[in-house]
């Protein structure tokens, strides 16, 4: 029994390693993509930032958002725990709402807004409070609302790459968007959502989450997994960016990544029914998703990966060097998505500090218990204006 079990636990590790070459390989050979118009109405947005406690980059967020070359839409500022005082918005398309009580989630939040909209908008889009929007954010989100998808993730890129986890951080949202978002799409599945500049119509919206009780962290992994259970595909719009503030400092990068692994503890297993549920129904997009809905955090996975094959070495040496080769397929996927992507040179520099970067999520890793007692919310240091970022 712990010879099979040894052997299972490799197989699924090493799976996660060659799964990205996989993904591309499935992609090239189904490119499942709609290009028909569905709808040609225009869609009226409700814009939500969230904000918890801090407000310092509020003004510049929304600035970006009024730059928009789409117009219709109104922007729900929801101030959570924060002092208003200093928050002044001339524009009639802002509306700005402090909660009587706090509401300490993202999902309290969403409602908080969704309930106080001034008129019934026919979708929404969920901005963070250090994002910046680029004036083709929503034009790019029409592409995909006219083509008839219900929900659409757009791209999150760097804001800032001052220092070396920054230029790390990004390195890893690269990988991400390039496999979970644009390859995952194409091969037809669903891109997975990141938090943030994403858009879904309202009542999608409010079917996933309306009934459920989703507190701390990892919403946006219960509202993906609601959606996809649902029959719907999450397109992937990859010229609608926001640009998002990098994890900066080490003990931040800590905390951050503590709270991502408590969700994914948390919320990992929903990948099984949808497995399930995509046998049953011959429906690729449930199963594959699914698929990519157990797969550990990157960090967790590699560090197996090197703790296997040095294993293997005095147990099974000549498995050892499939996990070289399972290794050196996982760099080269890595490699492909960077150089497949907008890479600033300076994130390719930083590639040897790997390590490094890897050990401080180790440390994350025990405090993934009591994550959420830690912080609700990181904490944004960054300010910068979308003009500072074109």
């Amino acid at each position: 029994m712990l010879e099979i079990v040894w052997i299972a636990a490799q197989l699924l590790i090493g799976f996660q390693l060659v799964f990205p070459l996989l993904l591309l390989f499935i992609r090239g050979i189904t490119r499942r993509t709609r290009t028909h118009i569905a709808d040609e109405a225009s869609p009226d947005y409700a814009v939500i930032v969230t904000a918890y406690e801090q407000t310092d980059q509020l003004p510049e967020v929304v600035q970006s958002i009024l730059t928009s070359h789409y117009k219709n839409f109104i922007i729900y500022v929801v101030a959570d725990n924060c002092d208003v005082s200093n928050l002044h918005f001339a524009s009639d398309q802002v509306v700005l709402l402090r909660p009587p009580t706090v509401l300490a989630g993202n999902v309290r939040s969403h409602f908080y807004a969704i309930n106080h909209f001034i008129r019934p908008h026919s979708h929404l889009t969920i901005i963070d409070s250090d994002n910046l929007v680029v004036p083709d954010y929503l034009t790019e989100l029409n592409v995909f609302f006219r083509q008839g998808f219900k929900a659409v993730q757009g791209v999150r890129k760097a804001k800032n790459m001052e220092t070396m986890l920054a230029r790390l951080d990004a390195a890893r949202d690269i990988y991400y968007h390039y496999y979970d978002g644009r390859m995952l799409f194409e091969a037809g599945s669903s891109a997975t959502l990141a938090g943030s500049g994403m858009a879904f119509t309202t009542e999608l919206y409010k079917q996933c989450l309306e009934n459920l009780n989703v507190s701390g962290a990892g919403f946006d992994k219960v509202l993906q997994h609601q959606i996809v259970r649902r029959g719907n595909r999450i397109a992937f719009a990859e010229r609608a960016v926001v640009y998002d503030e990098k994890t900066s400092g080490s003990e931040q990068l800590v905390n951050q990544r503590a709270r991502w692994i408590n969700t994914w503890f948390k919320y990992f297993s929903l990948g099984f029914g949808l497995i399930g549920a995509g046998i049953i129904r011959f429906d690729w997009n449930r199963f594959l998703f699914g698929i990519v809905l157990l797969r550990p955090p990157l960090f967790i996975f590699l560090a197996l990966s090197v703790l296997f094959m040095f294993l293997d070495l005095w147990i099974a040496p000549l498995v050892s060097l499939a996990w070289i080769a399972g290794l050196f397929a996982f760099v080269t996927g890595f490699f492909i998505a960077l150089l497949n992507s907008d890479t600033d040179p300076e994130i390719y520099s930083s590639l040897q500090k790997i390590p490094q970067f890897i050990s401080l999520q180790m440390r994350s890793l025990f405090k993934a218990n009591r994550a959420n007692k830690i912080s609700v919310a990181t904490k944004h240091n960054v300010r910068k204006t979308e003009t500072d970022k074109l």
